[in-house]
């Protein structure tokens, strides 16, 4: 099992990239916490919020499981100023505009996760975006949902970011910035990247991106516990999380599992969001449990959690000359419960 002198010996061969001294030499290892084979680091860098910074972050996480953790949990601060001048300093930052991953920023990171495909976690992802942006919110989606990308599908969007000076500049639709792996590939084809690879892409997401300025990221995340899910837990240490699921005993039992991963991670779970949660006649207003009845309440009851919203089995309008197939107008009775789960959401994250 790994000992604490095997995780120092490791950061011993981490260099800080705008230091270009190992983190033991820049003294940056803060803290060091060894359980049963799981490593919770505390790192202090030159600066933080960086590319760089997503460089280290990997390579630490790398380099601690191969001497064996079973996990890797990152906090990271930065050096103090007296610090970099016993260093040496540092240059200025090559990194350019407001750093969605910075300490300070006042960007709300909400991860829309599952435990299972199927259950309508982009159907949610979506809709919550949209409507956080018609109450004024400044909002960013990120699909990184890699091998099973559909937002901009499911938006209607057609356009593909621009590239201007080496940034990434979002596509808008509905005011929300939306980012997906499929403006990256062609024709439909199929992602057979390897983790590493999936990695770089979604760290890109977030530092090559001009994002400017905004109140909420949401993240629709593959479902499960994968590896793009783990490297998310570990990019945003201060990440919220909506789970999604159906009434169905068996969704719920393993949303449970994506909820778990959750509270080990030390991210908090704003609640539970339950689709496809009855269909409504139309004729007779009698609502029909077609996937059975209480699984979103027996999560929320584990996960000791807030039930943010039911969803129920519905269509949006299509409107031809604005095809947007997944999006529920303001005033569509499913898009009015998406109001009110959004507003949920807005009082649960500015206490």
């Amino acid at each position: 099992m790994i000992t604490e002198q095997q995780v120092m010996e490791a950061l011993n061969r981490v260099k800080d990239r705008d230091l270009n001294k190992s983190l033991v030499e820049t003294g940056g290892i803060r803290e060091v916490k060894v359980k049963d084979g799981n490593v919770s680091l505390k790192i202090a860098l030159a600066k933080t919020g960086t590319a760089e910074q997503m460089e280290v972050q990997q390579e630490i996480v790398n380099v601690i499981k191969g001497e064996g953790a079973n996990s890797v949990g990152l906090r990271f601060e930065e050096l103090t100023e007296e610090e970099l001048q016993k260093l040496g300093g540092v240059g200025e930052a090559s990194f350019q505009g407001p750093s969605l991953l910075a300490p300070n920023s006042p960007t709300t990171f909400i991860a829309v996760t599952s435990g299972k495909g199927g259950v309508g976690k982009s159907t949610v992802s979506v809709n919550l975006a949209t409507t956080l942006a018609r109450l004024g919110k400044n909002v960013g989606l990120i699909d990184a949902d890699i091998y099973g990308f559909s937002v901009p599908d499911m938006m209607g969007i057609e356009d593909r970011p621009k590239v201007i000076a080496d940034r990434i500049y979002p596509v808008e639709r509905f005011g929300v910035k939306v980012i997906s792996m499929g403006f990256f590939v062609e024709d439909n084809a199929p992602v057979i990247w390897r983790g590493p690879m999936l990695g770089k892409m979604i760290n890109q997401f977030f530092t090559d991106v001009e994002w400017g300025e905004l109140d909420y990221l949401i993240l629709d995340l593959p479902p499960g516990t994968g590896d793009v899910a783990l490297d998310l837990h570990t990019m945003l240490p201060h990440s919220k999380e909506i789970l999604v699921t159906t009434p169905h005993a068996t969704a719920a039992f393993v949303a449970a599992r994506a909820g778990t991963m959750a509270i080990k991670t030390h991210h908090e779970i704003l609640g539970v969001i339950e689709n496809m949660a009855y269909f409504e006649s139309r004729t007779t207003g009698e609502k029909e449990y077609v996937f059975g009845r209480g699984g979103g309440e027996r999560l929320t009851e584990e996960l000791k959690t807030d039930l943010l919203g039911q969803i129920p089995l519905g269509q949006p309008e299509i409107d031809k000359a604005d095809f947007a197939p997944s999006i529920y107008a303001a005033d569509h009775p499913i898009g009015e419960i998406y109001t009110q789960v959004a507003k949920r959401v807005i009082e649960k994250t500015t206490k």
